[in-house]
């Protein structure tokens, strides 16, 4: 794989109208990297990197080359970006081409895909939103802490678990927040079929940590 060298070309001084690169939202560093600033873009992979390794790892937990994946997403950012008319939809655009990347990779690898009907209950019908999860508390002690870790584990498991369109759609969902339209564009589908495939996803997500509650609860 072709490696995008972003550190080439560096300015010695990364400030633009008195303010440090670092400093400029990511809508000002996009008009940058149009006129092929290198050390802006530099900034914007630095500022997302980790939210575009997330992805990848929710959405694909069982690749052993996410970091290969990651690159190849950045490097169609900056071929791309020339093409990305609102620079304020940053984000938004460069989610969408981690998605696409992901179903690009997924159709090369037809052996480990495992295709679940919409029409094939898991567990239950029932179209309601499941509650919303526990953000962790600051204050809690050191035993607190480590059950939050250890369930934020098992919630990660039972996602990774999920048919691969189910998981898409509540990493995108859950860890982005982003609304059922958007995740409807990127993803292909129809906003019904998004709603759907939310539900079901977190019925079967609470189904696989039920038993793991019930232990808890009687302990």
């Amino acid at each position: 794989m072709n490696k995008l060298n972003i550190k080439a070309e560096r300015p010695q001084l990364t400030v633009i109208s008195g303010k440090a690169y670092s400093q400029i939202e990511d809508a000002e560093l996009v008009t940058l990297c149009k006129k092929k600033d290198k050390a802006a873009f530099e900034v914007l992979v630095k500022r997302h990197q980790r939210n575009v390794y997330a992805i990848l790892y929710k959405l694909a937990p069982d690749w052993n080359d996410s970091s290969d994946l990651a690159q190849e997403a950045f490097i169609r950012v900056w071929r791309g970006i020339d093409k990305l008319q609102n620079p304020r939809a940053f984000k938004s655009w460069m989610i969408q081409i981690v998605t696409n990347l992901f179903y690009d990779e997924l159709r090369k690898r037809p052996k480990q895909v495992t295709l679940v009907s919409l029409d094939q209950p898991i567990n239950s019908d029932d179209e309601q939103e499941g509650p919303s999860r526990d953000v962790a508390d600051p204050s809690d002690g050191p035993e607190e802490l480590f059950h939050r870790k250890d369930l934020k584990r098992a919630v990660d498991e039972a996602i990774a678990s999920l048919p691969k369109q189910f998981r898409t759609a509540i990493v995108l969902r859950e860890m982005e927040d982003l609304p059922y339209e958007e995740i409807a564009k990127l993803t292909n589908a129809d906003i019904g079929t998004v709603k759907s495939r939310i539900s079901r996803a977190r019925t079967k997500v609470q189904a696989i940590l039920k038993p793991r509650v019930r232990s808890e609860n009687a302990a």
